[in-house]
């Protein structure tokens, strides 16, 4: 089994796609593939995706039983004892009360966010 989740694609590369694998939602084909095949595919997938992120997962045989790539995602799979996991990025410090409003922001933004001036 394959599954190849595209977002922020050229709609080109969806029709692509449409040759090999069914897709049962916008931008989610799922199908059964030789391996040759899917990693022609995935190829194909990253040399047209332009600004657009991809996902391949696809069957193994290992612990998990599946395996995934990404393209352009923020976050990463990392191997940690056999077992890969997603790495995500560490998330920037809220905006509190206190600190100055960022320029450009209209009055009544301001408003919402830090209460009555």
């Amino acid at each position: 089994m394959t599954v190849i989740v595209l977002t922020n694609c050229p709609a080109g590369l969806r029709g692509f796609l449409t040759r090999w694998l069914m897709e049962i939602a916008p931008g989610v084909f799922i199908g059964g593939p030789s391996a040759r095949i899917r990693h022609a595919l995935w190829n194909e997938v990253k040399d047209y995706a332009a600004t657009g992120r991809a996902l391949l997962a696809y069957t193994t045989d290992n612990e998990q039983g599946f395996t995934f790539e990404t393209w352009d995602h923020k976050w990463h799979p990392i191997d940690h004892e056999g077992i890969t996991l997603l790495r995500r990025p560490k998330q920037r410090p809220a905006v509190t009360a206190t600190s100055p409003p960022p320029k450009g922001w209209s009055n009544a933004s301001k408003r919402r966010r830090y209460g009555k001036n």
